[in-house]
């Protein structure tokens, strides 16, 4: 029996535990964006502050640990290190050019097919980035931190690793089209940009998402849904532009995600039973609701797109923003409380499938192993 799985396990009750004792301030996203996207600074940190930053910290810290010490753990984790070396002899990648740079400096510093250490950067960036984004944006800490584990998000970052870097700088950006910081938001973004271009997708559909929506915003969104039926051919072509790897390969097989249509479809029903309570005037929600409205288009109507699920991830993840967000806001205490044990039920459903899945040979997330212990 391989008992790696209970490291899983273990991480995830540990950053959990940690994370209830975290006790950030409510509302101060909506007084950042009150104050013109000022946020307002405090002299000195009072007690809970400081274990706030000590339990951050320390969920960094044990995620960081778990994944920069990693070996053979993920399906491209040996495609990677052969990458690596084909930089290191400065042969021709297909990868962006900020992720070539970052490696071949990366390399210049250590000797010879010393892949173990750039993983390790890599790691620590994303992780800074999903734990940073979570700190300055979660109403709900620990229900946050829940969600991104149970999800999938964390784990499945210990495999595509320029994707998920990029996905969790998009997540830590989001605070900044709050704010109306267009100018960070978009810095943050092209920087992104350099290690998966995918990324730029993002900022027409998070500008859209930040707008409070008219009926003339409802009908573009059913025009772009409309298109995605009528002009497949138009948007394939675009596509195999930047990734002409992607046309006729094992993504493009045109299958409908059926589990991602599941989960934002629930999260678009919770959002629609409390919408004038928990969505219609909050920024934030508003926003994650646009986000997972989104994303459900997609799935439902892109899914001729290769990788589909990956621009998905750039709108669906913040749903583990929303969700704790509309249940905080429940005025009914026993509806708090029963849709609490009802999204996690699914969540811990959900996440039981999901380390099942991950002895796949297509996704050998498990068995874990670690340089350390090897």
């Amino acid at each position: 029996m391989d008992y790696s799985i209970f490291i899983y396990l273990t991480l995830t009750v540990l950053v959990v535990a940690l994370a209830w004792f975290v006790n950030l301030p409510a509302g101060r996203m909506a007084e950042a964006i009150v104050y013109g996207g000022k946020t307002k600074y405090y002299r000195g940190l009072t007690r809970q502050q400081t274990v706030n930053r000590i339990l951050i910290v320390a969920i960094f810290l044990l995620l960081f640990v778990v994944s920069a010490c990693r070996i053979a753990v993920g399906n491209d984790y040996w495609v990677y290190r052969d990458d690596f070396l084909l930089i290191e002899q400065n042969r021709h990648v297909s990868f962006e050019f900020g992720f070539v740079w970052t490696v071949r400096v990366l390399q210049s510093m250590l000797n010879h097919d010393q892949y173990l250490p750039v993983f390790a950067v890599f790691s620590f960036f994303t992780v800074l980035f999903f734990v940073r984004g979570m700190a300055d944006l979660s109403e709900q800490f620990a229900f946050t931190v829940f969600l991104l584990m149970t999800g999938g998000y964390y784990f499945s970052s210990l495999n595509s690793v320029r994707y998920y870097l990029v996905l969790s700088i998009a997540l830590y950006s989001i605070k900044y089209v709050l704010n109306g910081e267009w100018g960070k938001f978009i810095f943050w973004i092209v920087l992104a940009a350099a290690f998966h271009k995918s990324v730029l997708v993002v900022i027409p559909l998070y500008f859209l998402a930040s707008r409070n929506w008219k009926k003339w915003h409802i009908l573009l969104f059913a025009a772009g849904c409309a298109s995605l039926i009528v002009f497949q051919g138009f948007y394939r072509k675009i596509i195999f532009y930047f990734y002409p790897f992607y046309e006729g390969s094992m993504f493009d097989t045109g299958e409908m995600s059926f589990g991602n249509i599941g989960k934002c479809a629930a999260v678009l029903v919770l959002s629609v039973i409390y919408y004038r309570v928990a969505v219609k005037e909050d920024k934030k929600n508003r926003f994650c609701f646009y986000c997972n409205l989104g994303a459900l288009a997609l799935y439902v109507f892109g899914s001729f797109i290769p990788e589909v699920s990956r621009v998905g991830y750039y709108l669906n993840i913040t749903n583990i923003f929303l969700i704790p967000g509309i249940i905080v806001k429940i005025p009914e205490k026993r509806q708090r409380i029963l849709w609490t044990v009802l999204v996690a039920t699914a969540y811990l459903a959900y996440f039981a499938l999901f380390l099942r899945s991950a002895y796949s040979t297509d996704i050998r997330l498990l068995p874990y192993r670690n340089w350390i212990f090897q």
